[in-house]
């Protein structure tokens, strides 16, 4: 985290001064800083008006004030073991912190007030200084301002001058929260019994994630993300724990046999999200350096790293840096790298600066038990979180409305990273496609946002939190993919390692990233107008579908939406690759909405023309009619022809544009015929994908049974090509056939293949029988487990909640834990759904991914839907993934009634953009149901009889 000020032993010694008692006997300090408290007396009021008033800012603090330093102190008071049990409910923990800061801010206009944020926290005893004479500023009042600003407003005697610099001390309390948000408390098992009380191996350690809002709950703060500062940082904490931060520690000292004092070296100047620290009993693999500057650390449980789990996440971080460093020509800022795998996280991971914290999940591997796709797992979202110590940390956006500036790039380059570190996981262009279908899927409604909203759309703590989207996340990755195709890859690199030095320390827009590009495309005699294309793209909602006439070579732009009955004019500056069985010359450049011809996109007889090569454009693509039945018959006949990427997109495009009503949706349906030879990975799943649209309008209807017997008949192949190495309990050793075999599996079970449910119940059934011994390949267990359950009853499920229950591997339990929400057995589910009120059984930040995967599972969908009504208090910490989860199958009258009786009672929050754009894909999928659904049957009926 933050580092502490140069202390020496007997520094040390003056800090143990009363800050604020947490409970009658323990120890508290206070850290007096001889340059912020003087002993010199008050300075008396003033006898002349001040310079300026200040009025209470709306949203956003004033930028009369602008912070240097932090020097925080900070004692969370809890223990790591419950030692003595005072009642069967209520042990002995305690969840109070206590802490002083002192942060020294530069005025730049004259001012009588301070403003700055605080949520939460006891604040007391206020002082300011000049720092140019050592002199007070008398305060006279404090006031807290409730959410939504969390304003800290205190009002000074006389006013701040223009051009000095101030310190303002303040001492607070806080409370560790049970939730992983803020400064929290996770609970975790460490072996057998430690001790008498101790209930099996119980242990608790203190994390923080402050992102986006969260600071102000830890310390009083500047919490804006521009605001940047240096951190100095001192942890008192139990004495057999060990404190992390962001930055190195400087200096460890034992105060009594209870307490220790951490100090650490300053951080970088960084903004407050960044801030993190952990006081925990955890132990760290032995460091790996990319280089003689940077150790690399990852921290977790002691047995974890006993037994290795930590160390391919130490090792292929180190790559992965090693990478980043190249690529952009900037070192990383830090000499320390941490990791740490806690039990307890409310996001997948967060990249603060120097101390990286991850779900324990998504960073340990276990050699033999967790699943070699794994690896693919922890190196991306290592990637992610490593390409944010430049896009984040070293440069930072201005605010949340660009938050895509982090996200969007972190998304794009971890792709690259994987693929350069872990070459043999050959799955770029799956992660580029998954990526733009993730970002399609939204942004095809009309309730969708701006990559880059205005910045009064983006106010609260609870706008800001809706900008970690789709569209921030993997939007933002497509436009920069597609904008290093338009200026080519070798300029766009050369425009971001000059955006990273120019603005390194500070915070930039997306305008000034502009620049940058404009820059290196001018350097490089390029013509492109960087902004005006790109504006285009991030300052609208939406994208385009392209539409091509190769009879007239006519070709036009219309804006994408499931919703045609919205109207929309908007239109986006593109450009089109196109490729054909014969020659043809690209890009093209689309400028507006009108109908333009093209006489290359003219087509003679028995030729196909194919746009947006390789998928590196930002839309859809229609075609007429005999062009799509030419590139069809291609599909079907030599799909070698076709690029890999675009093989999955025509899929994706034909099923999407049905949906949308531009297409009959027997020609999606078509489009799925070659799939009974069909090897390949990628195309089975974008086909996968998109027919699981058509699953969930009607696996509750007389659809479902002809569907099912089609995709019997067409994956049967597939599941045939790798029966010899599943019915062997073996895997093949590339990873993309791995995935292949995983997915013919899932395909095939799930809708019935008899061939393949007896061979799923079987490998669970030996398992079961087996005295323990499992020798199902970790590869395959996931989907093993779902199929057996769902095929199984009580005994099958009874047996896989004890396994959970029992289970010390992350891996298998969250395998096993979403494996239980398979059964179709309705009481099982609504059981299951119950264990998730019970922390005890189901960790609190399970809950929202186990009722979500109930909501996926056709019996459990209604079930999901009343419990999350019913408990909506206790589960609306996950409130946007289970709204999604939920109304996915959504589709008649009476449910689009419901969920907007929903809207209308129930507190939302952060759920209710989530909200809206469920009732609006509600609403698109009774009419296209309505419209399509005897088409459909007719399709699939026509096509199992023939």
């Amino acid at each position: 985290m933050s580092k502490a000020t140069a202390a020496s032993k007997a520094l040390a010694a003056a800090f143990v001064v009363l800050t604020g008692s947490v409970i009658a006997g323990i120890i508290t300090m206070v850290i007096f800083y001889k340059t912020e408290i003087s002993p010199m007396n008050p300075t008396p009021r003033p006898t002349t008006p001040p310079t300026t008033t200040s009025l209470p800012p709306v949203f956003r603090l004033p930028r009369d004030l602008i912070p240097q330093s932090y020097e925080i102190f900070l004692q969370p008071d809890f223990y790591t073991k419950i030692i003595e049990v005072v009642n069967v409910t209520s042990p002995n923990q305690t969840m109070l912190f206590t802490g002083n800061s002192t942060v020294s801010f530069h005025c730049v206009q004259g001012t009588r007030a301070i403003y700055l944020h605080s949520d939460g926290l006891a604040i007391s005893e206020p002082v300011v200084v000049n720092k140019n004479n050592s002199k007070k500023v008398a305060v006279s009042s404090t006031k807290n301002h409730e959410y939504p600003s969390n304003f800290l407003e205190i009002q000074l005697d006389e006013a701040l001058e223009q051009g000095v610099t101030y310190s303002l001390f303040l001492a607070f309390e806080g409370h560790i929260r049970q939730s992983p948000y803020a400064m929290f408390a996770s609970k975790y098992a460490e072996g057998a019994p430690a001790y008498e009380g101790d209930q099996d191996g119980e242990r608790f350690l203190v994390a923080t994630i402050l992102e986006p809002t969260y600071a102000r709950k830890v310390f009083p703060c500047f919490d804006e993300p521009d605001l940047k500062a240096v951190f100095h940082v001192t942890i008192v904490h139990r004495s057999e724990t060990q404190a992390l931060g962001n930055a190195e520690v400087k200096e460890s000292n034992g105060i009594d046999d209870d307490w220790k004092v951490t100090y650490f070296h300053p951080t970088p100047k960084m903004s407050t999200y960044l801030f993190a620290f952990v006081v925990s009993e955890f132990t760290s693999t032995e460091p790996s350096a990319p280089s003689d500057r940077v150790g690399i650390e990852t921290y977790a449980r002691p047995n974890a790293t006993r037994a290795g789990h930590a160390q391919y996440a130490t090792d292929v971080a180190a790559k992965i840096l090693q990478f980043y460093e190249s690529h952009f020509e900037i070192n990383y800022q830090q000499q320390k790298l941490t990791q740490i795998a806690l039990p307890d996280l409310r996001a997948e991971a967060m990249e603060n600066w120097g101390l990286v914290t991850y779900k324990e999940g998504r960073l340990l591997y276990e050699e033999g038990a967790s699943s070699p796709l794994h690896k693919e797992d922890i190196a991306s979202i290592i990637a992610h979180e490593l390409a944010h110590q430049w896009f984040g940390n070293l440069v930072t956006m201005k605010w949340w409305n660009d938050i895509w500036l982090n996200e969007g790039f972190a998304t794009y380059f971890s792709i690259f990273a994987v693929d350069q570190v872990e070459p043999s996981f050959q799955l770029k262009e799956w992660h580029i496609m998954s990526n733009l279908h993730r970002a399609f899927e939204d942004d095809a409604l009309a309730s969708s946002h701006p990559l880059s909203p205005p910045l009064e759309d983006v106010q609260w703590p609870a706008e800001i939190e809706g900008m970690f989207d789709s569209i921030t996340y993997f939007k933002g990755a497509a436009v920069l993919r597609m904008l290093a195709d338009i200026v080519s890859e070798g300029t766009f690199t050369k425009g971001i390692k000059m955006y990273l030095s120019d603005f390194k320390y500070g915070s930039a827009d997306q305008d000034d990233l502009w620049g940058h590009i404009q820059k290196a495309v001018d350097q490089d005699g390029g013509r492109t107008d960087v902004a005006k294309v790109m504006n285009t793209w991030t300052k609208q909602i939406g994208y385009p579908v392209i539409t091509i006439n190769t009879t007239n070579g006519e070709i036009y732009q219309k804006h994408f939406l499931f919703n045609d009955t919205y109207e929309s004019n908007l239109w986006w500056e593109l450009p089109i690759r196109v490729m054909s069985n014969a020659p043809k010359s690209s890009p093209i450049w689309l400028r507006s909405n009108n109908k333009v011809q093209k006489d290359e996109f003219i087509s003679k007889k028995g030729e196909w023309i194919l746009a947006n090569v390789n998928c590196t454009g930002y839309f859809r693509v229609n075609y007429n009619s005999e062009n799509w039945e030419r590139l069809l018959t291609q599909l079907e006949t030599d799909p070698d022809k076709i690029p890999l990427m675009n093989r999955g997109q025509l899929v994706d495009d034909a099923f999407n544009l049905a949906r949308a009503e531009l297409v009959d949706v027997t020609l999606a349906l078509n489009s799925t015929r070659f799939l009974r030879d069909e090897r390949d990975f990628l195309p089975w799943k974008l086909a996968a994908k998109n027919l699981e649209y058509f699953v969930l309008m009607f696996d509750r209807s007389e659809v479902n049974g002809p569907m099912q017997a089609y995709l019997r008949q067409q994956v049967k192949g597939l599941y045939d090509f790798f029966r010899n190495y599943t019915d062997s309990s073996t895997v093949p050793e590339n990873h993309s056939l791995q995935h292949t075999q995983i997915l013919a599996i899932e395909v095939a079970c799930s809708n019935g293949l008899p061939e393949c449910v007896e061979m799923a119940t079987g490998m669970f059934a030996n398992w079961m029988a087996s005295n323990g011994t499992n020798h199902i390949p970790p590869i395959l267990r996931s989907v093993i487990y779902c199929q057996a359950l769902a095929a199984g009853g009580r005994e099958e499920w009874d047996f896989a909640w004890d396994k959970f229950q029992s289970s010390t591997d992350t891996a298998e339990r969250d395998q096993l834990g979403q494996a239980l929400a398979c059964t179709k057995k309705i009481w099982l589910l609504n059981r299951y759904l119950e264990y998730t009120l019970d922390p005890e059984k189901i960790r609190r930040m399970d809950v929202g991914p186990t009722i979500s995967s109930i909501a996926r599972n056709v019996a459990g969908q209604a079930l999901a839907w009343n419990f999350i009504r019913a408990h909506w208090t206790y589960v609306q910490w996950d409130s946007v993934m289970l709204v999604d989860a939920v109304t996915r199958r959504f589709s008649t009258p009476f449910e689009l009634t419901e969920l907007e009786r929903f809207g209308e009672d129930y507190h939302l929050g952060a759920a209710t953009m989530a909200v809206v754009q469920a009732v609006e894909q509600t609403r698109v999928n009774i009419q296209w149901v309505s419209e399509n659904k005897d088409g459909v049957l007719q399709w699939f009926e026509s096509e199992t009889a023939s």
